[in-house]
């Protein structure tokens, strides 16, 4: 019987296509629907809540103890930051351009860099290097934007509060990963961010219902692409993959959901917004190869401290 490591190499490359070309979809397909933005969030999320269901109460069942301890409150936490992140990205691809509120949201690992030098971990040489291109692209893109129009500088800010939001959503879900299956962690995860944009749309008086039969297409689309497709093919790639080459394949969505904006909804990025937008794709990536490369340093020294025969 082969194992998991004995996969043909073309497995895991399809399986990386396809999740760049799953989460690529999402934003472009935010900008189709012609639903409010957190109706689409409560039933992107809602529904793949319900997907996950029976495999949670079924295989996974004996882990619904485990809710009850740290590890279900951390899990709690990220549905929060979840729901936060949903409700500031999602109308920031619709009041803005699909390229600059992917572009943006990108920005997340950034963000987490920052995090960890709030916690006392502080970027290595090489992540302030990044930080620095990446907050650079970003003021490139939307300093522009301030003389477009009013809404779209309120897009901008939307997005950069929807990847701070990704970035503490990360943080809690690697508390809460440490005892919780990513099956069992992301039902949590996604019940709780769809409850709380239920609650946000009923209050508001927002939509749910009543959409034509293209939006609920989209709808669909975004939940078993974006939703369920991408991130399970990335964790399928990642029995292979490195997770540094993941999340820097994960940054070819920016370009993918630009493309997609543009032959499909006729979005065409402007070109002075470019070099900015691939600027802050630039940093991004220095910012995740820098913190492996830290990771590694770090592991390195902590086995030579335990090995007494390399000293």
């Amino acid at each position: 019987m082969r194992s998991t490591r004995e996969r043909p190499r073309w497995l895991t490359a399809a399986a990386l296509t396809v999740a760049v070309l799953a989460v690529s979809t999402s934003a472009p397909l935010i900008a189709f629907a012609a639903a409010p933005a957190l109706a689409i969030a409560f039933w992107r999320n809602g529904l793949a809540f319900a997907a996950l269901t029976p495999v949670t109460a079924g295989p996974r069942r004996a882990e619904l103890a485990l809710l009850r301890s740290r590890s279900g409150l951390f899990a709690v936490l990220a549905g929060v930051a979840l729901a936060l992140h949903f409700a500031t990205w999602m109308p920031s691809v619709q009041l803005g351009s699909v390229a600059t509120a992917t572009a943006l949201v990108a920005t997340q690992p950034v963000w987490q860099g920052a995090i960890a030098a709030m916690q006392g971990r502080r970027p290595s040489p090489a992540g302030w290097l990044g930080i620095g291109l990446a907050v650079a692209g970003t003021a490139w893109a939307t300093g522009l934007d301030i003389g477009v129009s009013a809404q779209a500088v309120l897009a901008d800010v939307l997005a950069l509060v929807g990847a701070i939001a990704a970035a503490i959503y990360t943080a809690f879900g690697e508390r809460a990963r440490s005892r919780l299956s990513t099956t069992t962690y992301t039902w949590v995860c996604y019940g709780t961010c769809a409850a709380i944009l239920l609650v946000i749309c009923l209050a508001a008086g927002v939509r749910l219902h009543g959409f034509d039969s293209r939006t609920w297409a989209a709808i669909l689309a975004l939940v078993v692409g974006a939703q369920l497709l991408g991130h399970s093919m990335f964790n399928y790639a990642l029995e292979r993959t490195s997770a540094t080459t993941v999340s820097v394949l994960i940054l070819l969505e920016v370009p993918g959901a630009a493309l997609l904006a543009w032959a499909w909804l006729g979005q065409t990025p402007r070109l002075v917004a470019l070099p900015g937008l691939a600027l802050l794709v630039a940093g991004v990536a220095v910012v995740v190869l820098g913190g492996t490369r830290d990771r590694r340093r770090a592991t390195a020294s902590l086995a030579d401290a335990a090995d007494p025969a390399r000293r």
